[in-house]
């Protein structure tokens, strides 16, 4: 069994039980029949008044409270933050005393939920479409509840997520979720959240001698029309999703003019060309990155960077056009020889520096979704103020995707999405000791500490 988050959960079965008292311990313990189906994610409990008192609150929008209170209401909002605060009675209290309460994480570039066995078991991957223009795909709908990456990603902290589909140059529509739910409906925050489209590289990506040969061969010229023809058809269905917006527009002031006929993969595109659904463009050379962001100015899309490997090369044309990136590199190894093998560790630094909007996710399409508060780690120690790579995996992904109002700091009137821990939330040592999203209590239980239990007593 994988042990990444070993450390953080204890593995052990005695420790997770211990988290919440007595009385929680019976309203969130799951069951062994759940066990026994295959459900390794226990649901979440009721809604209801909780206080979390005597915890140091790390806020991000403000000043840490070394010792204070958040009350919880039952509607699964923040109601109150601070020192001395008026408390109502009959709430269920969790005394914090030497934890740290932070607001939930949230990785904005992930295929969670869609994807159980990558390799070998097709029939667990729902993460593309056929065909090259599936704009009407949701993720949304492929999402799995009972996903074993679910459980054990939501406790290292990480409450929500942008699930993404994958392929063709249309993909499809990505959604926000949160991580604890028994259906799809019931995780969903923004089942429509962002358009995906995967535009052709603007050129060969390979290294070395196989660049070389490529370019000798003359395939260089030939690549540069196939995607130039690619190009021109992205171009075409979004000018028709353009003309059908205005068609529907006008049928509806007008009943007399004649009734377009329904098109689920124009009517897809219609809030992405009108500027009211962000774009998300999977790009990481800088010459990709550069063709998009020029392409959405093109066609008046609001592009978000996905990937961005090599977004610190043009930090400057990024920063003047304020077009964001969502860093999915920081551990990857460096793509060219020449690289210091820091490149990609320290690459959120860069663009912190340069005044570029960005947001740290960790890059993997589910089972190792769970590395992101590591990898905004890994950042912090390349250059990256901890403060700020804190920021880049709670607030600046809210602010990127509209969902600040909502996310990313313990504010009044924002979502219980809350981590309670005995440690720095970015540390791998840190143990998440209490979690809540949406308001309820979630369960620390996982297909991990399942396992433990399974085999911690075999000789």
């Amino acid at each position: 069994m994988t042990n990444t988050t070993g450390a953080r959960r204890q593995a052990a079965g005695g420790g997770v039980h211990a988290l919440l008292g007595a009385a929680a311990i019976a309203m969130l313990a799951p069951t062994i029949a759940a066990a026994q189906l295959g459900a390794y994610n226990p649901p979440p409990g009721p809604r209801g008044t909780y206080i979390i008192s005597n915890a140091r609150i790390v806020t991000v929008s403000g000043a840490t409270i070394e010792q204070g209170t958040v009350l919880i209401g039952p509607d699964g909002k923040i109601r109150a933050v601070g020192r001395d605060i008026a408390l109502p009675s009959g709430a269920r209290t969790i005394d914090a005393t030497g934890l740290t309460v932070y607001p939930g994480m949230m990785d904005a570039g992930t295929t969670l939920g869609l994807s159980e066995i990558g390799q070998g078991a097709n029939a667990t991957v729902d993460v593309a479409e056929v065909g090259s223009f599936n704009p009407n795909a949701q993720a949304f709908y492929g999402m799995n509840p009972h996903s074993a990456h679910v459980g054990v990603t939501r406790v290292v902290g990480i409450t929500h997520v942008v699930t993404r589909p994958t392929g063709g140059m249309i993909s499809g529509q990505a959604a926000l979720i949160n991580l604890a739910g028994s259906t799809a409906p019931e995780m969903a925050v923004i089942p429509r959240l962002a358009m995906v489209i995967d535009l052709p590289s603007s050129g060969f990506a390979g290294r070395g001698f196989a660049r070389f040969l490529a370019q000798q061969q003359g395939n260089s010229a030939d690549a540069q029309r196939t995607r130039a023809l690619q190009l021109d058809s992205i171009r075409t269905i979004l000018r028709d999703a353009e003309a059908y917006g205005k068609a529907i527009d006008a049928y509806a002031k007008d009943g007399s003019l004649p009734r377009p006929d329904r098109d689920v993969v124009l009517a897809s595109l219609v809030p992405a060309v009108r500027g009211e659904m962000p774009v998300i463009f999977p790009a990481d050379r800088a010459a990709d990155i550069r063709a998009a962001v020029d392409f959405a100015r093109e066609m008046k899309l609001k592009p978000i960077i996905l990937g961005g490997r090599d977004a610190w090369q043009i930090a400057g044309f990024l920063k003047e056009r304020d077009v964001p990136v969502i860093i999915t590199s920081t551990m990857d190894l460096p793509s060219r020889e020449d690289d210091p093998y820091d490149v990609n560790y320290s690459s959120a630094a860069k663009l912190a520096q340069a005044g570029v909007r960005f947001a740290i996710a960790s890059g993997e399409g589910g089972a190792e979704a769970r590395n992101l508060p590591y990898v905004a780690g890994m950042a912090a120690a390349f250059g990256l103020p901890k403060d700020v790579a804190l920021r880049a995996v709670t607030l600046y992904p809210a602010q990127i995707f509209g969902v600040a109002d909502r996310f990313g700091t313990i504010e009044v009137g924002k979502t219980a999405n809350l981590v309670i821990t005995d440690g720095d939330l970015l540390e791998a040592r840190t143990n998440t000791r209490y979690l809540f999203i949406d308001g309820r209590p979630v369960p620390l239980d996982s297909k991990h500490t399942e396992m433990y239990e399974l085999f911690k007593d075999r000789p």
